[in-house]
């Protein structure tokens, strides 16, 4: 289901924008956000994988921001979305725009059905901490995150 976010919405108060990519070209031009470059097959698999969501924050028609999230689907919870990660570059940062893409994709989450939206952070991360807080987002409590590192 769109959301107004999705088709393009502007973010109250600002200069900013934000719509849903739905090209592997809206992807790969918002890399400089990333961890590290984008590749064009994995650019084309997250399109197609269902659930994953990516929402682009513009100024002047340049990417600014970024928000991915996956729903997930249990047998027994119904459908949630993680908020997978979020991004905005140094410049823009402290205007509202992590809140507003946090926000959108909420509104995504709402839209598709999902019960509640989840994001793991690390403790010490004072601006997402802040930017979740300030979109709503309450602390669920200490929290411990392993992972399976394959070659």
């Amino acid at each position: 289901m769109d959301t107004p976010h999705e088709k393009g919405a502007p973010v109250m108060g600002s200069p900013y924008e934000i719509h849903r990519a739905t090209t592997t070209a809206e992807l790969t031009a918002a890399q400089h956000l990333y961890d590290g470059p984008a590749r064009e097959e994995w650019a084309a698999r997250f399109l197609a994988a269902p659930g994953h969501v990516m929402l682009i924050a513009y100024a002047g028609g340049a990417p600014v921001g970024f928000v991915s999230g996956i729903e997930m689907l249990h047998p027994d919870k119904g459908s949630e979305m993680c908020l997978y990660e979020l991004a905005v570059a140094e410049a823009h940062r402290r205007r509202g725009i992590g809140r507003a893409l946090v926000d959108a994709l909420a509104a995504v989450a709402r839209g598709r059905g999902c019960y509640d939206m989840w994001v793991g952070v690390d403790t010490d991360n004072d601006a997402a901490l802040a930017a979740y807080r300030a979109a709503g987002a309450q602390d669920d409590g200490p929290f411990a995150m392993l992972t399976w590192p394959f070659a």
